[in-house]
């Protein structure tokens, strides 16, 4: 008969093994889960966290609040203290914190949150990942569902006496981060339930946030028709991700979305694929918090034209709260927006997952990235890896700049290694990666322009 505790001892002495190791330069952590090898990836690369700080760092002041934050936390306030009895006598707290891992609100057991003081794990102290490494709290920020944290898993070596449990509660327009909820626990076991309770507790608290995102998107319909009864030019509406909540005839063959059709679910809106036009909504959305009557002008390239096209974008807002955009196309009004930054430093390497084995590869070595149901896949001389990146979206904005582009909703390609364009019976571009197995990627119609601009052809 296998003893429990002695096969968890030793899988546990495993991961402090491998931690050793990996906080030395070594990038092979057999033994460790992916989220978790991807964590320490993202602790030593990016955010570069001292693996041997002893306590949390103060939060910076956080930003002002809006009603949707509010009513999260005032949400996830009720869900924590309707349970910090049952963590009490678990010897665990359960703990709020903010979109930046500032904690807000802690509940518990009396003794470990007197413990808990020692680490800084206590209101008005960040543990986002970037500001305490790998732990339940910051690394739910990061990922999608829920994060189990425990023991050497933490990227600090003085918080690995811990267990911690976390979830983030994700605006449901632009995807992210409002706020979390997690459970720790003292050299103990968090119960197997808390997984289940803390998706739960999420679930409901993002059910008022899909209504609200729900009526926020039939107000801008409605006043993207009041304002298209008096506008002769192409228009259309944006959520404040940049998303087509609708557009008329002219505008949605610019930005390859269906005409006249409303998308009001916040999940169903279409995204055309317009960086410069995500990136004026999200302008737009910063001067529109300090100046209301902010309206604004910029040139973007959209689908099906050969140059780029004039665009006003204003602001809406329903009851003092942004819902989101006009966007007039082929006009000038405002003031021009400022020139696009630069995309961020792309990074260095990309990481791939082939079972419990994290692949640290160079930029040159990836093909193509392919969205494939929830995850997402690397093309790669090491053969199909599974990315760390939840979503094909957030790898087009970290390689934008390292010689990908978006060709298709569900491609990224390295330019580089497109070694053949052939054409289709109907005219549609076809490229042929370069690669042992000379993949075949479809451009869409919609990408088609910015293919042949990348490629001069």
């Amino acid at each position: 008969m296998i003893d429990a505790h002695r096969f968890e001892g030793q899988a546990a002495g495993a991961v402090f093994e491998a931690w050793e190791r990996f906080v030395r330069g070594d990038d092979q952590v057999p033994g460790v889960r992916p989220v978790v090898a991807i964590s320490w990836q993202r602790c030593r690369e990016r955010y570069r966290v001292n693996p041997h700080l002893r306590e949390a760092p103060v939060a910076a002041p956080g930003r002002d609040h809006t009603p949707e934050h509010d009513v999260v936390f005032a949400e996830l306030g009720f869900r924590a203290a309707s349970v910090a009895h049952e963590m009490g006598n678990l010897h665990g707290v359960v703990i709020v914190t903010d979109a930046a891992g500032r904690i807000l609100g802690e509940w518990g057991d009396p003794a470990t949150l007197a413990r808990a003081t020692d680490f800084n794990l206590a209101p008005w102290f960040c543990w986002s990942e970037c500001a305490a490494g790998t732990n339940g709290m910051g690394t739910a920020l990061e990922a999608h569902g829920p994060v189990l944290i425990s023991g050497a898993e933490h990227w600090c070596q003085a918080f690995h006496n811990w267990v911690s449990a976390g979830i983030a509660v994700r605006d449901v327009v632009t995807g992210e981060p409002i706020g979390g909820l997690s459970l720790c626990c003292w050299r103990s076991r968090l119960p197997p339930s808390a997984g289940g309770w803390l998706a739960n507790a999420v679930a409901k608290t993002q059910r008022a946030l899909k209504s609200r995102a729900r009526d926020s998107g039939a107000e801008l319909v409605a006043a993207y028709t009041q304002a298209g009864a008096r506008s002769g030019t192409p228009l259309a509406a944006v959520d404040t991700a940049g998303k087509a909540v609708i557009a008329d005839d002219k505008a949605s063959v610019l930005m390859g979305v269906p005409a006249s059709t409303p998308a009001i679910d916040a999940t169903l809106r279409w995204n055309p694929g317009l960086p410069e036009l995500i990136g004026a909504a999200r302008h737009a959305s910063e001067q529109a918090a300090h100046n209301p009557d902010w309206v604004g002008s910029t040139q973007i390239f959209t689908h099906l034209a050969d140059g780029p096209t004039a665009i006003s974008i204003r602001p809406v807002f329903s009851s003092a709260h942004l819902i989101g955009h006009l966007v007039s196309f082929g006009v000038s009004d405002g003031p021009p927006l400022p020139p696009a930054e630069g995309p961020g430093v792309p990074p260095r390497r990309l990481v791939g997952v082939r079972e419990n084995r994290m692949v640290l590869l160079r930029l040159p070595e990836v093909s193509l990235a392919e969205s494939e149901g929830n995850d997402v896949w690397l093309s790669t001389a090491q053969g199909r890896l599974r990315a760390a990146s939840p979503s094909l979206d957030k790898l087009d904005t970290e390689l934008a700049g390292a010689g990908f582009l978006r060709v298709h909703r569900r491609y990224v390609v390295n330019l580089s290694r497109i070694r053949e364009i052939e054409r289709g019976n109907k005219g549609e571009l076809l490229l042929v990666m370069d690669g042992e197995a000379d993949e075949l990627v479809p451009v869409s119609r919609r990408n088609a322009p910015a293919v042949r601009r990348a490629l001069n052809i």
